[in-house]
């Protein structure tokens, strides 16, 4: 379907007329027309000039009454949950519209046209005029407020994605990076094509991280593909290290944040060093029926270290996946006592 330009141009405008301080006067004074329009306009007073102080008096109390509603009776009580107090408000407004139309009626009477208020009906006009201007106070603080929060909310999970993203690419062990050339350097000397292949992995492994991932999305098998790389580096560092990933199901065409399971599969190689038995890390991917299924599994050292709570990489993968997946994802995380488990579904 192809956009109207023109619409959304009106509709942007429109927004920033209810929103933007240097529209405030405008908007104050297009209320102040509504309600000199709305009341000069009915002839519930006939007589001059006792109609124009009848009519001025009306006009400064519904003003009164429309501001105090947005900037007072709306933001205090309805904005907080207190309903009764605003119900309240609104009840005393309209207990002071019957006095006002009363006091109109009843003491002003030998002044005003013949029959005009004398009909009960006439006086509901007025009524409706007093609730219209409540509601569109209410309705104007209300939508001001939710556009607002929706800009809070909105820059907020940019801000969390952003930082968490570059939180992820800082995350960078400069001493894995050390080994790395390292061993690439002793491998020039013994054996300069696996040299070469451990150069050209760290710079898809590096590049990947570096450029690819500032993108919204990528490409499930891409990011397959880097956490193979991050593994394959992992496993020339360590000679008794083991890793293999299972793909099932239809994983091309898949789009997924970048860096998604970069933190589960870097905390697994973390963990499960071992320098007396062989190690292992083992990847599962399937997609079925629009749902994504991601396993972790690694072994846990023989000779186990103190425990260690959940670091900082963690909390923010789940922060990121609360907001890219609201009530979309299940997150688990469980032990045996030669293995951690991290098991992760996504509803696409």
């Amino acid at each position: 379907m192809r956009k109207n330009p023109n619409g959304q141009l009106a509709s942007a405008w429109l927004l920033s007329f209810l929103l933007e301080a240097r529209y405030r006067v405008f908007r104050h004074v297009l209320v102040l027309c509504f309600v000199a329009i709305a009341l000069y306009n009915n002839n519930m007073v006939g007589n001059e000039p006792l109609a124009t102080y009848v009519k001025s008096c009306l006009f400064v109390w519904l003003v009164a009454m429309f501001y105090t509603n947005m900037y007072w009776l709306t933001p205090k009580f309805l904005l907080t949950g207190r309903y009764l107090h605003f119900t309240a408000g609104l009840l005393v407004y309209l207990v002071i519209a019957y006095q006002i139309v009363t006091f109109v009626k009843r003491v002003l009477h030998p002044y005003l046209n013949d029959g005009h208020l004398n009909d009960g009906p006439r006086i509901f006009p007025f009524v409706v005029l007093i609730m219209s201007l409540v509601g569109a106070s209410t309705a104007i603080k209300l939508f001001q407020r939710w556009v607002l929060d929706t800009q809070r909310i909105n820059e907020l999970e940019r801000n969390t994605l952003q930082s968490e993203m570059e939180q992820l690419k800082n995350q960078i062990n400069p001493h894995f990076l050390f080994n790395m050339l390292n061993n690439a350097n002793v491998l020039t000397q013994k054996d300069p094509e696996k040299a070469s292949q451990v150069l050209l992995k760290l710079s898809d492994f590096l590049r990947y991280l570096l450029y690819d991932s500032t993108r919204a999305q990528v490409l499930l098998t891409s990011d397959i593909h880097f956490l193979n790389d991050l593994l394959n580096l992992e496993r020339i560092r360590r000679d008794q290290f083991r890793f293999s990933i299972s793909q099932e199901g239809a994983l091309s065409g898949v789009l997924v944040p970048p860096l998604l399971f970069v933190t589960f599969v870097e905390n697994a190689v973390k963990h499960n060093l071992d320098a007396d038995s062989p190690s292992y890390v083992e990847l599962y991917f399937s997609v079925q029926n629009d749902m994504l299924q991601f396993k972790c599994v690694n072994s846990k050292p023989v000779q186990a270290g103190p425990k260690k709570e959940g670091g900082l990489g963690l909390a923010n993968v789940k922060r990121r996946l609360a907001l890219l997946y609201p009530d979309r994802h299940r997150l688990q995380m469980h032990e045996t006592a030669d293995q951690f488990i991290i098991q992760l579904s996504i509803r696409l």
